[in-house]
């Protein structure tokens, strides 16, 4: 590992160099280390590759040389590696990740470098960034009926009244807004540079998450945002961000039905493997002109890991090992009701999620909640090594890091109260502070001094300038006292110079939006929900004994020896039986309500991550649930149909089981959109009721056609019962055992049944009724794609203000005084004609000031003492305390 740390260093220092045209020297001393693989290749292995070598070049990126675990050589397809043949080339290549996942990344690296190609990196650039939002303002934002009432009032008013006249009416007084506005950033202006950890750090609320968010091209609309964010100097309408760089959040939504590996694989399947397939393709043909033999391993993984729509890809395995997600690999992620991994695990599954995808720029949010230091550490160390050496680009945000992890970032960005505070190299953070008069004390860690040295309740304890006097500088101040720094003037001077677009690499910026084909999506999407309704078979089992039962309860209700065809009263009753069967078959399928409102919120995240288009999410459900359609409907007719005592004739047998088919799926269709439209289980759950109330009772049974009002004719006409009423009606009622005429009168007594209910008599009514069914059934599935596709998550919570004046003097006491100037002498060598800007930082005493010695400090300290509650000591004792689990024996 030390030599393998020299080439790293080696590498990353001459890197500028390589790309100019001088990587003749380091090429060729890095060769002979790279090029073969520890053993001597025989001639075996020798023959095999020049067979590969002669293949055309799609043939020749399909096949690759595996090196056994014994030694011996085979030729294998990579885009059909089994489970034993991934694991033999991860265990040659990365075998412990913390000691050979660098070595790993730099035979990468050198592969190219020998040929020169390049890879794509990715410089963000943002200016003038200012984000607003609407915030409530104090008791406005409790959830009570006075609020309530007052929002809807509010609504009106936005809409009946353009913005102009509302603004004047609040003016005037005459109308009072809830709402105040929020500035969450405030004139932020940077450069994320290639190649380089940068760590974003701040205390909470000051804007981190939506600060990445504006990079990685994911702001809320209602958010009020003006700046500029480019990358290579490209707008963000000129690429699709959500595809160039992965924006990984600091929550866990994750499907608790599939395992760690599954969960990874599925991401890895829909975001493609971008650029990486055509890089292959150029560097396979350099290698050939030159007569170059790769090492066969890090040839392998390379075409393995470039194959488009395995389901199990190399690439994910080598980011389960990194993340030390190998052990629980094939356990379930687990949920509110069904166990499975840690919380630390499933925070590093987020990770992995965007990990295996091929996006270039990484914006992590919070990736260390529920992990320990030394997980941090080996995941912090993993990204490390991944950036430097392959020019990536990552911005991490991490809460409270360890000095150690801390020490592996090569820039850090210090937010605080919507500022920019500091942006540049770690090595001079605190030289700026100690500058502005705040000093880091020895046994501090750095990540701590900064989170508090801007904050109002800490910031005192870390001036040393004792012969001052002090005062609370905000973190506005330090951000105008930064631009004076050397490193904001250099920052300030990249700025001012353009990224030129022609030095960004073509394969850098994504324009397309998804990362597959809409077919290996569809077959991706479908796989994974044929996976979920296999992992939910105990549903779809109890709903089929659920059916069963009720079918036998309705054959000794409707018994056909004590059900009699010689009366229209006898009539009604079996149409009660129809009624009862179709109310059975559409509320059997309830539960698609509570599952699709389950896998939501995981849905609205990879849909707004642009893993799939939600018509891809919305067909498989639809598609897969006819098999179970049929399985269910058979259960309840071939039951019911003969013991009841429906016409005999087998035709009518299957056109009522055709009816209950469109009706199961008409209902399915029917409470996914609810759930669609509903996005909450009350919501939907209150609407969807409604919604079944409704066609009940304008269905035609529970209030016949000619008793309606006229006003209400078009419930009837949109009821989806109607329709598989009078199919059903029309099926049984015009069948042979129904056409006997009774005495006195002229018709069969199968039409003075239907006539007496007020369904239609005319039997094409069932062919109407089967299209009708068939035009519903596409209707709901296509408001439930459209819900997908249009709504959002329904929020539960939204910013508030508090409506108490914050006050200018310190917290703890000290009264506004003293003067801060910035005192910097590192700008007398590269920046001595900008000296005249520190004026500017220099504050004026209105206020009586004092002197902070260290009696005055001790003095404010007892005096922020502030409230002392009881308190009552106590003992607790405990002794021989063994805690066992029962393990099952080893056969």
């Amino acid at each position: 590992m030390e030599g393998g740390a020299d080439i790293y260093n080696a590498s990353h220092s001459l890197r500028g160099s390589l790309r100019v045209g001088s990587s003749s020297i380091w090429r060729n001393s890095a060769v002979d280390v790279f090029s073969r693989s520890s053993r001597e290749e025989d001639d075996e292995e020798a023959l095999k590759w020049a067979a590969i070598e002669k293949l055309p070049t799609v043939a020749r990126l399909r096949k690759g040389i595996l090196i056994g675990s014994q030694g011996g050589a085979e030729e294998i397809d990579v885009s059909n590696l089994g489970w034993q043949e991934r694991r033999t080339i991860l265990e040659r290549l990365v075998k412990v990740a913390e000691e050979d996942n660098e070595s790993f990344l730099l035979k990468l690296k050198n592969r190219l470098n020998r040929v020169r190609i390049d890879l794509p990196t990715i410089e963000v650039r943002f200016q003038n960034l200012n984000i607003e939002a609407e915030a409530f303002v104090g008791t406005n934002a409790l959830p009570s009926f006075l609020n309530f009432t007052t929002g809807i009032f509010e609504i009106l008013i936005n809409s009946l009244l353009c913005i102009v006249i509302k603004n004047f009416l609040i003016d005037m007084g005459i109308l009072s807004s809830r709402k105040k506005k929020l500035a969450i950033l405030k004139d932020a202006s940077g450069i994320i540079k290639p190649g380089r950890m940068t760590l974003l750090l701040g205390p909470p609320s000051s804007g981190k998450t939506t600060f990445l968010l504006a990079l990685a091209g994911k702001l809320d609309s209602a958010l009020k945002f003006s700046g500029t964010v480019t990358y290579n100097g490209h707008n963000m309408n000129e690429f699709v961000p959500q595809r160039t760089a992965a924006y990984i959040s600091q929550h866990d939504l994750h499907l608790g039905e599939m395992t760690v590996r599954e969960t990874l694989a599925f991401s890895a399947r829909c975001q493609g493997v971008g650029t990486r397939y055509d890089m292959l393709g150029e560097l396979s043909r350099r290698e050939k002109e030159a007569n170059i033999k790769p090492d066969p391993d890090v040839d392998v993984f390379m075409k393995a890991a470039a194959t488009e729509g395995q389901e199990a890809n190399v690439n994910t395995d080598y980011i389960l090992k990194i993340l030390g997600l190998d052990i629980c690999a094939d356990t379930m992620v687990g949920n509110e009701m069904l166990r499975g991994i840690s919380g630390g695990q499933r925070k590093r599954v987020t990770t992995g999620e965007m990990l295996v995808g091929p996006a270039r720029a990484l914006f992590m949010d919070e990736i260390s909640t529920g992990l320990d230091s030394s997980t941090t550490f080996q995941i912090v160390n993993s990204l490390k090594q991944t950036v430097h050496i392959l020019d990536g680009t990552a911005v991490i945000s991490l809460l409270q890091p360890a000095p150690e992890t801390y020490d592996l970032f090569d820039d850090i960005i210090l937010l605080s109260d919507g500022v920019i505070v500091y942006q540049g190299p770690r090595e001079h953070v605190v030289s700026f502070f100690e500058s502005m008069g705040f000093k880091c004390p020895e046994r501090k860690g750095v990540a701590d001094f900064l989170q508090e040295v801007t904050s109002r309740k800490d910031q005192l304890q870390y001036w040393v300038r004792r012969d001052q006097p002090y005062r609370f500088i905000t973190a506005t101040e330090f951000a105008k006292a930064f631009q004076s720094f050397h490193v904001g003037m250099n920052i300030e001077d990249e700025l001012g110079t353009p990224f030129e677009k022609a030095r960004s690499h073509p394969a850098a910026l994504t324009t397309r939006k998804y990362g597959v084909g809409k077919w290996e999506l569809l077959k991706a999407c479908t796989a994974r929900e044929f996976l979920l309704m296999k992992r939910n078979s105990f549903v779809y089992i109890f709903t089929g004994m659920q059916l069963t039962i009720m079918a036998i309860i309705t054959m000794t209700l409707f018994l056909r020896t004590e059900m009699h065809k010689d009366s229209v009263q006898g009539g009604g009753i079996y149409v009660g039986a129809l009624f009862f069967g179709m109310v059975m078959i559409m509320f059997n399928g309830m539960y698609e309500i509570s599952m699709s409102i389950s896998r939501l919120p995981v849905f609205y995240k990879q849909r707004d991550l642009l893993f799939f288009p939600p018509w891809a999410y919305a067909l498989p459900s639809f598609i897969l649930k006819i098999p179970i359609t049929f399985l269910e409907v058979s259960i309840w007719v071939f039951l019911t149909y003969y013991v009841i005592g429906f016409d005999p004739n087998v035709e009518r047998l299957f056109r009522q089981y055709l009816i209950f088919v469109l009706i199961n799926q008409m209902a399915s269709g029917l409470f996914r959109s609810i759930a669609a439209l509903g996005r909450n289980m009350i919501v939907a759950n209150t609407f969807g009721t409604f919604a079944l109330i409704v066609f009940f009772a304008m269905g035609g049974f529970v209030l016949s056609r000619e008793d309606m009002k006229v006003w209400w004719k078009w419930g009837y006409w949109i009821s989806p019962m109607m329709y598989g009423q009078n199919a059903l009606m029309a099926n049984e009622f015009l069948g042979n055992q129904w056409r006997r005429v009774l005495p006195g009168s002229n018709e069969s007594l199968g039409i003075e049944v239907l006539k007496s209910r007020s369904f239609f008599t005319e039997a094409f009514w069932y062919w109407i009724g089967v299209g009708g069914l068939v035009g519903f059934v596409l209707l709901f599935n296509f408001g439930y794609t459209l819900g997908l596709t249009f709504l959002n998550p329904l929020e539960d919570d939204w910013a508030v203000i508090s409506d108490e004046p914050e006050s200018n003097d310190l917290a703890n006491g000290v009264g506004v005084g003293g003067s801060i100037q910035l005192t910097n002498q590192e700008n007398n060598c590269s920046h001595a004609n900008r000296s005249e800007n520190q004026d500017d930082i220099k504050k004026s005493i209105s206020s009586e000031s004092f002197s902070t010695s260290d009696a005055t400090i001790g003095a404010i300290g007892r005096r922020k003492k502030g409230m002392v509650l009881p308190f009552e000591p106590h003992s607790l004792t405990f002794v021989d305390i063994v805690y066992s689990v029962d393990m099952p024996q080893v056969t």
